[in-house]
C-alpha cells in the first residue's frame, strides 16, 4: 500500500515537471522574449504605451500552450559591410567602402520597435534594410563634403553619418556602436593626382636618404678599407721583425763558437788589466808613504808657519789702523770742540759789539756831545800825532812875527781841534736826524808858509 502511494507520487511528481517544463520559458542574456496570445500584454512600467506583447529580458516566464506564442528577438551585434558610389561637393564621383556595427538598443521601446519591423525577418533583410539606409545618408553627408575633408578628417565624416543616422535608426530600434570607413577610391584619379606632390616629396625624401645611406657606406668601406690596410702593414711590420730576431738568433748560433773564444781572450784581457790596476795601486801607495806623505808633512808644516806669520801682520795692520782711527776720531772731535768753542766767541763778541752799538746809540739819543767829546777825547792823541806827522819832514821851519807868530800857529792848531769836535757834532747829529751836514770853512793862512832849510 505504501509503495503504491510512493509510486502514484513520484509520477505525479514527473509529470508536474514536464508540464512546468513545457510552460516555461527563460530569456538567454542576449535576447529577448517577445510572447503574444492570451494575457500577454506589457505594463506601463515597460514603456509608455500599451503593446499587444509581453517582453522579457534576462528572466523566465510561463507561457501557456496553445494560448500564447513565444518568439526569440536576439540583441548581438551584427556587421554590415557598405560599398556606396556618391558625388562629393566638387562633383567628383567616389567609391566609399566602409563596415558598420549595430545592434537592438537595450531598452523596452527599441526592443518593441525592432520586435514590430524585424521580428520573423532573415538576417540578409534586416542587413539590407539597413545597407539602404546607411547607403542614403552617407550619399547625402558626402555630397555636402569635398574629397580633402574626407580624406583629411574622416573621424567628423563618421561623426556626421553616425548624426544623421540617429533619427532612424531610433524608430527602427537600433543603435550603431561603430561606423568605419575603410576606403575612398575615385575613378577619374583626383585623389591619386592629390597624394602625386607628397609622393614625389617622399620619393625625394627616399632618394636623398639612399645617396646618404650610400655615401656613408662608402666612407664606412673606405674607412674599413684603410683599417684592412694598416692591419696588414701592421702584420708584415711584425713578420718583418719576427724574420729579423729569427735571423738575428741563427746568426748568434753561427757565431756562437767564435764568440766564446772572444769572451774568452776577453775575460783574460780583463783579469790582466785589474792586475795591472792592483800593481799600479801598489806602487802608488808605496809612493804615497815614503815619498808623499813626508812632503805633504812638510808642506803643512810650511804653510801653517806661512799662515801664522801672515796672521801676525794682519792683527798688527789691523791694530795700527785702529789706532789711526781712534786718533783720527780725537782729532776730529777736538776741532768740532774748538770749531763750537771759537763759534761761541765770535757770537759772544758779536753780541758785546751789538750790544756796545746799541748802548753807544742809546748815549747817542741822550747826550750827543758828551759821546762826541768822549769819542774825541779817545782820539785826540792819534789827531794830534797826524796833525804832527806833517812837520816831520820839515828840516827847518821860519816863523814870522816871532813870539806871536809860534802863538798864532799853536792857537790855529788848537782851534783846528775844536773845529774838529764842531764837525764831528754835525756829523752825528746829521746821522740822528736833527742837524745840517757839515760845512768847511777855509781857514785863513795867517802865519807864515814853513820853508825848508837849505
Amino acid at each position: 500500500m505504501l509503495w503504491t502511494y510512493l509510486v502514484t507520487g513520484a509520477i505525479a511528481l514527473v509529470v508536474l515537471l514536464i508540464l512546468f517544463r513545457m510552460v516555461w520559458r527563460v530569456a538567454e542574456p542576449n535576447e529577448a522574449l517577445i510572447i503574444s496570445g492570451l494575457g500577454a500584454h506589457s505594463s506601463q512600467e515597460q514603456i509608455n504605451e500599451t503593446l499587444g506583447f509581453k517582453i522579457v529580458v534576462g528572466r523566465g516566464t510561463a507561457v501557456l500552450p496553445g494560448f500564447q506564442t513565444v518568439r526569440r528577438l536576439p540583441l548581438d551585434i551584427r556587421a554590415t559591410p557598405l560599398t556606396v558610389t556618391c558625388v562629393s561637393s566638387q562633383g567628383i564621383p567616389l567609391h566609399i567602402k566602409g563596415v558598420t556595427a549595430y545592434k537592438v538598443g537595450d531598452d523596452y521601446g527599441s526592443i518593441a520597435n525592432a520586435a514590430r519591423r524585424f521580428l520573423e525577418q532573415s538576417d540578409e533583410q534586416v542587413m539590407s534594410t539597413i545597407h539602404e539606409l546607411f547607403a542614403g545618408h552617407l550619399r547625402a553627408i558626402v555630397g555636402s563634403t569635398t574629397v580633402e575633408e574626407m580624406l583629411h578628417d574622416r573621424e567628423t565624416l563618421t561623426t556626421n553619418i553616425r548624426g544623421s543616422l540617429a533619427g532612424d535608426m531610433e524608430k527602427l530600434g537600433l543603435v550603431v556602436d561603430s561606423l568605419q570607413i575603410q576606403e575612398i577610391d575615385d575613378e577619374s584619379g583626383y585623389i591619386k593626382n592629390l597624394g602625386r606632390p607628397q609622393a614625389a616629396a617622399v620619393e625625394a625624401a627616399a632618394r636623398i636618404a639612399w645617396a646618404e645611406r650610400d655615401r656613408e657606406a662608402t666612407e664606412r668601406e673606405q674607412v674599413a678599407g684603410a683599417a684592412k690596410a694598416a692591419a696588414v702593414r701592421q702584420s708584415s711590420i711584425a713578420q718583418a721583425g719576427y724574420q729579423a730576431e729569427v735571423d738575428q738568433a741563427n746568426s748568434k748560433a753561427s757565431q756562437s763558437g767564435p764568440l766564446a773564444e772572444a769572451l774568452a781572450r776577453q775575460q783574460v784581457v780583463v783579469a790582466e788589466t785589474e792586475t795591472a790596476k792592483l800593481n799600479a795601486a801598489l806602487a802608488e801607495k808605496q809612493l804615497e808613504s815614503s815619498v808623499l806623505k813626508p812632503a805633504d808633512a812638510e808642506a803643512y808644516k810650511q804653510r801653517t808657519l806661512a799662515n801664522a806669520a801672515r796672521d801676525a801682520q794682519i792683527a798688527s795692520a789691523e791694530a795700527n789702523a785702529r789706532e789711526v782711527t781712534l786718533r783720527g776720531e780725537a782729532q776730529a772731535k777736538a776741532t768740532e770742540l774748538n770749531g763750537k768753542a771759537e763759534a761761541l766767541a765770535v757770537q759772544a763778541k758779536a753780541m758785546a759789539e751789538a750790544a756796545g752799538i746799541k748802548a753807544r746809540a742809546e748815549a747817542l739819543a741822550t747826550n750827543t756831545d758828551a759821546v762826541v767829546a768822549q769819542q774825541l777825547a779817545e782820539a785826540y792823541p792819534e789827531i794830534v800825532r797826524a796833525a804832527a806827522s806833517s812837520f816831520e819832514k820839515v828840516g827847518n821851519m821860519v816863523v814870522l812875527n816871532g813870539a806871536q807868530g809860534i802863538e798864532d800857529t799853536l792857537v790855529k792848531t788848537i782851534t783846528m781841534g775844536g773845529s774838529g769836535f764842531a764837525l764831528a757834532k754835525q756829523l752825528i747829529d746829521s746821522i740822528s736826524g736833527t742837524g745840517q751836514p757839515p760845512t768847511l770853512e777855509a781857514v785863513p793862512d795867517e802865519t807864515a808858509r814853513p820853508e825848508s832849510a837849505s
